[in-house]
């Protein structure tokens, strides 16, 4: 249900009442860096060995897979705010490992193997004489241009493992027909696909043509998984922070973008964070660490760039953060609430504080990359 201005401000003033009588208070830029560097020390200690194979349940993955992409996003996000050369070391020796490759060779169209991208272009960017960091991820986009097909996006969480990638090769190398298909893309899983993905009437996104309606909630509700949302928002929001903004697309990303964040503030917990699902609180209902962190890094994002009212969202994002250092961070680093992987609200459950997820890796990612624009906030 479209949500108008006034009714975001009133919600954001009942929510926040202990504010009225003062500025809200940002958190210290200080600690901050402390909850960011210490989660990833957690990982970095485990994960000594960026190329090691990862095993779980007799099953294996190699380690640029999407999960660990993910995670070197968040890494590359926190070196962004805090420079180290152990984080540029470990993510380069990632990418020697893999030899700058995708999971699954130039040939793939899945974006999930296509993620591993995103960082390997930015390490590209730190030194431009080292081709062999980029030339994969091209030659993989390259391939998807020359044909006709655009489907290859059927689930949302796609659109952030390869999308902001498409953006990058965009401005590198001065061509836009990496943006004109990225467009088509994204356009074709947002109007198309099932019907479109994107509802318009309540700016958010099912999954995947799976939950589209006449699927529902045990409330009789739509399902919109919180994390497949926080997927579609740090994709735009990557997105935004690398094109132009004479783009010919540009404006519909920045509405999907500020409609998707109108349409979260009135769902988020008193706690700070929000449930699995979106709009059945009671359906596998509790705090979750990846999407709350997800929205927080969008909200503090755009109140970073000015694209957004900071009076409504920055009580709303401060609140997030502050519940995501409290209620998930271990002593020793360890990320508790994180759901794991899967695709709807009853996967990975039950969550708890102290319950491992299958991969540790992309909630810390997703963390990461809330905690780097929080740290910005003024």
């Amino acid at each position: 249900m479209k949500r108008n201005k006034l009714v975001i401000i009133l919600i954001s003033v009942l929510f926040f009442i202990p504010d009225l009588f003062g500025a809200i208070k940002l958190p210290d830029k200080k600690v901050v860096l402390k909850k960011m560097v210490l989660t990833n020390a957690y990982f970095l200690n485990k994960w000594q060995d960026p190329g090691k194979i990862i095993t779980l349940e007799k099953k294996t993955w190699p380690s640029n897979m999407w999960t660990r992409s993910v995670y070197f996003e968040g890494l590359m996000a926190l070196n962004s705010v805090k420079p180290d050369t152990t984080y540029i070391n470990y993510a380069t020796r990632w990418g020697n490992f893999h030899e700058w490759n995708l999971r699954a060779g130039v040939t793939t169209r899945n974006a999930d193997n296509q993620c591993c991208g995103q960082t390997y272009i930015d390490l590209y960017q730190l030194d431009t004489t080292k081709k062999e960091r980029i030339c994969n991820v091209k030659a993989s986009f390259d391939s998807m241009i020359v044909t006709d097909k655009i489907d290859d996006w059927f689930w949302i969480d796609a659109i952030q493992m390869a999308m902001p990638v498409f953006a990058k090769l965009g401005v590198i190398y001065e061509d836009p027909s990496y943006w004109n298909r990225m467009y088509e893309m994204y356009n074709y899983t947002k109007t198309e696909l099932g019907g479109g993905l994107y509802n318009a009437n309540d700016n958010l996104w099912w999954r995947d043509k799976d939950f589209v309606p006449p699927y529902k909630e045990p409330n009789g509700e739509d399902c919109y998984w919180a994390r497949g949302n926080g997927w579609v928002l740090a994709a735009l929001v990557r997105v935004l922070n690398t094109i132009p903004a004479t783009e010919p697309h540009y404006n519909e990303y920045l509405t999907d973008y500020k409609n998707m964040l109108e349409a979260l503030v009135p769902l988020q917990r008193k706690d700070g964070m929000w449930n699995v699902s979106l709009h059945d609180p009671n359906n596998f209902g509790g705090k979750e660490l990846t999407g709350t962190a997800l929205f927080t890094y969008a909200m503090a994002w755009g109140v970073n760039n000015n694209l957004i009212d900071s009076e409504i969202y920055t009580p709303v994002l401060v609140k997030a953060w502050n519940a995501l250092i409290k209620k998930s961070v271990h002593c020793n680093g360890m990320l508790g609430w994180v759901q794991g992987t899967g695709k709807e609200p009853k996967d990975g459950q039950p969550l708890s504080y102290n319950k491992k997820p299958d991969f540790e890796d992309y909630g810390l990612g997703c963390f990461l990359l809330a905690g780097s624009e929080v740290y910005k906030l003024k």
